[in-house]
C-alpha cells in the first residue's frame, strides 16, 4: 500500500488592495517562475478598465481575478504561484501614481503600498512588498519601488534593461506615465482610492507547494479563473474518507461537465437561495461555507444537495422530459420561463423539479402559477431586489409545505391592476426589448393555440406596423394624426414579431407593400401574432385600438388578471 499524503489546508479570501499590500503579505516571485511578460497593451487595458469602472459607479467593486500563493498562516512570506503579472503591474501603477501626485501625504500613503516603511527604533530597514526573481530585483527597486523611481525610466537607455522582464517593466512604466500625465489631481486621488478600497482579488493560499500547483493546474488547464465552486470542492472532498474520496470527486466533476463550468458555478448561488430562503448579504465565498457546508458536510452535501439539484438543473435547461402529454407540457412551461430576461425564478423552479421530479401533474400546475407571477413582475418592471424578496418568501412557504396553495403565488388586486395598466401603456422601449418580446411571444403561443410553441429562428425581432418615423407623403400620415401616432406607435396593438433583423428602409413601406415584402417569408408568416395583421386591409387608429384591446383581453384571461 502506498503512503497516504494528507491534504493541506487551503484558504481563500476576497480582499482589496488595502489589505493585500500590507505587512500580512511579503510577495516573492520564485526563481523557477517565468519572467514578467505583460506588454503595454495589457498594462494600459488594466488602467482603462479601472477608469471605466470609476466612471460607472463610485461604489462598484472592480474584481481582478485570483492569485495562488504558497503561504503558511504563521508567516507573511508568500511565494507567488499564479498572479505574478497582475501583482507586478499593480505595483507599477501604484509607483507611477506615487511619483505623479503632488500631495505629500498621498504620496506617502501610496508609497507604503509599494514599500514597507523602515522602523528606525527597531533598526528595521524599509522592505519592498514584492520581490522579483534575483536577476530583476535591483532593476525593479531602482526604477519602480524607491520613491521617485519611475521618473528615471523616461530617461532609461535600452542597454540598461537587459532581461525580458526589465524591458517589459520599462515599457509599461512609460506607458502608464503617459496615460496618467494629464489627469487632474482629483482624478488621480480617486483612482488611488479605487485601487486601495474597491479593487478586489481572491487570494488562494496553501502552505504546500504541490497543493498550490494542483490549484494552479486546475485553473490554467481550463484557461479559466478559479471559481468559488472550486474552493468548495476542495473543502467538501477533503472531508470525505480516503476510501470514498475518488468516487465523490468523480461525481462532482461529472456534474460540472454535464452542466458546464459557468452554470455549475451559478448552481451554488441557487442552492444557497433555496436552502436559506434569504437574500445574499455577502459574497458566496463567505456565505456558502457558513450557511450550507457547515450543515451538509462531505458525502451528505454531494448526496443530498449537490447531485439532486444539479440533476434538476440539467432537466430545467434541457427541457426534454419524456412520458406523454403532461411531461411535454412541463417542457413547454420551462421553455416559456427561459424566455424571461432574468434567472431569479430558477431557485423556485429547481426546488419543484427536485421535490416533485416524478409528478407531472403537480409540475404543470406549479409552473403555470410561477409563469404568471414571473410575467406579472416583468410587466410591472419590478427591480431585482423586489423580485428576489417575493421568490424568497415563496420558497419559505413551499419548504414549509404549502405547495400549490402558497399565497405568494397569488396576485393581489392592486398587482393585477398594475399589470393591466402596464400592458395598456407604451410597452415598447428602444433601450430594452425584453418586456415586449416576452409578451408578444406569450401572445403568439395563445393565438397559435399551442402552449408549447417555440421557434428555432436565429433572430426574432419586434416590428412596428405603423412606423416610428413615417416618410412625408406616405399613407401612414393620412391614416394617423400626430397625436394618434404619438399614442399608438409603441403600444401592444401596433407591434408584431419578425424572424429577421430589422430593415431600416422596409420599416417605412406603405401597409400593403410592407405586408407582402416584409412580414412574410416564402409567402407565409411564421408567427400567428403577425398573421392577424396580414388579414387587415388598412391599418388605422380604429384597427390598432381593436387589436390592442383584443390582445390585452387574451393576456388578462390567460394570466387571470380580472
Amino acid at each position: 500500500m502506498g503512503t497516504t499524503v494528507p491534504l493541506q489546508p487551503i484558504a481563500a479570501v476576497e480582499i482589496n488592495l488595502d489589505k493585500l499590500f500590507t505587512d500580512e503579505y511579503e510577495f516573492v516571485i520564485p526563481e523557477y517562475q517565468r519572467p514578467y511578460t505583460w506588454g503595454v497593451e495589457h498594462a494600459v487595458q488594466l488602467l482603462v478598465d479601472l477608469q471605466e469602472a470609476l466612471e460607472r459607479d463610485l461604489d462598484e467593486p472592480y474584481f481582478l481575478g485570483s492569485i495562488v500563493l504558497v503561504k503558511d498562516a504563521q508567516s507573511p512570506r508568500a511565494e507567488v504561484i499564479d498572479g505574478q503579472q497582475r501583482l507586478v503591474t499593480l505595483t507599477l501603477l501604484l509607483a507611477v501614481l506615487r511619483d505623479i501626485v503632488e500631495d505629500p501625504s498621498l504620496r506617502k500613503d501610496i508609497h507604503e503600498r509599494v514599500e514597507k516603511p523602515a522602523v528606525e527604533w527597531e533598526e528595521k530597514p524599509a522592505k519592498p512588498r514584492l520581490t522579483l526573481r534575483r536577476r530583476d530585483i535591483e532593476f525593479f527597486y531602482q526604477y519602480v519601488q524607491k520613491s521617485d523611481a519611475t521618473e528615471d525610466v523616461v530617461r532609461l537607455s535600452n542597454n540598461l534593461a537587459v532581461t525580458e522582464s526589465q524591458r517589459a517593466i520599462r515599457d509599461n512604466v512609460k506607458a502608464l506615465r503617459e496615460q496618467l500625465f494629464d489627469w487632474t489631481r482629483n482624478d488621480l486621488a480617486n483612482l488611488y482610492k479605487m485601487l486601495r478600497d474597491r479593487t478586489m482579488l481572491v487570494v488562494v493560499s496553501t502552505p504546500d507547494l504541490n497543493s498550490a500547483y494542483r490549484i494552479f493546474n486546475v485553473m490554467n488547464a481550463r484557461g479559466l479563473p478559479l471559481l468559488p465552486s472550486d474552493i468548495f470542492k476542495s473543502q467538501v472532498i477533503g472531508e470525505i474518507s480516503e476510501s470514498s474520496r475518488r468516487e465523490y470527486a468523480d461525481r462532482w466533476e461529472n456534474l460540472e461537465q454535464e452542466l458546464g463550468r459557468e452554470e455549475f458555478g451559478t448552481l451554488f448561488v441557487y442552492i444557497r437561495a433555496i436552502l436559506t430562503q434569504a437574500h445574499a448579504t455577502r459574497n458566496l465565498l463567505s456565505e456558502f461555507p457558513e450557511q450550507i457546508l457547515s450543515k451538509w458536510q462531505g458525502e451528505a452535501f454531494i448526496d443530498e444537495v449537490l447531485e439532486p439539484y444539479a440533476q434538476a438543473d440539467v432537466r430545467l435547461r434541457a427541457q426534454d422530459f419524456h412520458g406523454g402529454p403532461l411531461w411535454e407540457s412541463v417542457n413547454n412551461w420551462l421553455k416559456r420561463l427561459s424566455q424571461l430576461n432574468n434567472n431569479d425564478w430558477r431557485p423556485v423552479a429547481l426546488w419543484a423539479l427536485k421535490e416533485h421530479d416524478d409528478d407531472p401533474k403537480f409540475l404543470n400546475a406549479f409552473f403555470e402559477k410561477l409563469e404568471r407571477l414571473a410575467a406579472s413582475m416583468l410587466v410591472r418592471r419590478l427591480y431585482r431586489n423586489v423580485r428576489l424578496t417575493r421568490y424568497m418568501a415563496l420558497l419559505k412557504q413551499l419548504i414549509a409545505g404549502h405547495g400549490l396553495r402558497s399565497t405568494e403565488f397569488e396576485l393581489s388586486e392592486d398587482e393585477k391592476k398594475a399589470t393591466r395598466e402596464q400592458l395598456d401603456s407604451e410597452i415598447y422601449s428602444s433601450s430594452s426589448t425584453a418586456l415586449p418580446k416576452y409578451v408578444l411571444l406569450r401572445l403568439d403561443s395563445i393565438l397559435a393555440d399551442d402552449p408549447g410553441v417555440s421557434y428555432d429562428h436565429k433572430t426574432i425581432s419586434i416590428e412596428h406596423v405603423l412606423p416610428q418615423n413615417p416618410k412625408e407623403g406616405s399613407q401612414w400620415l393620412e391614416w394617423f394624426s400626430d397625436g394618434e401616432r404619438a399614442w399608438w406607435t409603441h403600444r401592444l396593438g401596433n407591434l408584431v414579431l419578425l424572424n429577421k433583423s430589422k430593415n431600416s428602409r422596409a420599416r417605412n413601406y406603405d401597409f400593403d407593400y410592407k405586408k407582402k415584402s416584409y412580414f412574410l417569408k416564402n409567402g407565409v408568416s411564421v408567427f400567428a401574432l403577425t398573421t392577424g395583421v396580414l388579414q387587415e386591409t388598412k391599418w388605422t387608429p380604429n384597427v390598432v385600438m381593436r387589436r390592442h384591446i383584443e390582445l390585452i383581453g387574451l393576456l388578462e384571461d390567460t394570466w387571470k388578471l380580472r
